[in-house]
């Protein structure tokens, strides 16, 4: 098992990794839209999620896996409303191969956060074919 970390603020105060790599599996804590080299955060939503995407590709990068071998993802989202002007960001980011997903509407622990992202990953497996969504495997 490989533990990642960014470092941040959160994670020397919290205890927690930024990622755990377990076998197969990559599994990324939740991820909100701070910069963490800045620990400044936006007040749009939209510019949020997207801050928090690129937060989770620095992180499945390190990894060595990418958005295409996610298998689940989960938003916290603060206000029901918002969720109408991310649809189109998930779809940015996970459209061409999309995870299973799951949104909740959740009171965040920082007033300021608007989003959180949570994500898993499987690792490419040379030993292993790769289910094709076909139904024959």
């Amino acid at each position: 098992m490989r533990r990642i970390s960014t470092n941040s603020e959160f994670e020397k105060a919290v205890g927690y990794s930024r990622a755990v790599v377990d076998d197969d599996y990559v599994h990324v804590s939740g991820t909100t839209g701070f910069d963490y080299e800045t620990m400044t955060i936006s007040d749009d939503v939209v510019e949020q999620a997207h801050q928090a995407f690129g937060n989770i590709a620095r992180t499945l990068a390190t990894a060595r896996v990418s958005f295409a071998d996610l298998v689940r993802v989960t938003y916290y989202i603060a206000d029901a409303d918002d969720y109408e002007a991310l649809m189109p960001v998930f779809k940015q980011y996970l459209g061409p191969n999309p995870p299973a997903a799951t949104a909740l509407i959740a009171q965040l622990v920082d007033p300021r956060m608007k989003i959180e992202i949570e994500a898993t990953a499987r690792r490419p497996n040379p030993n292993h074919n790769r289910n094709t969504g076909l139904g024959n495997e």
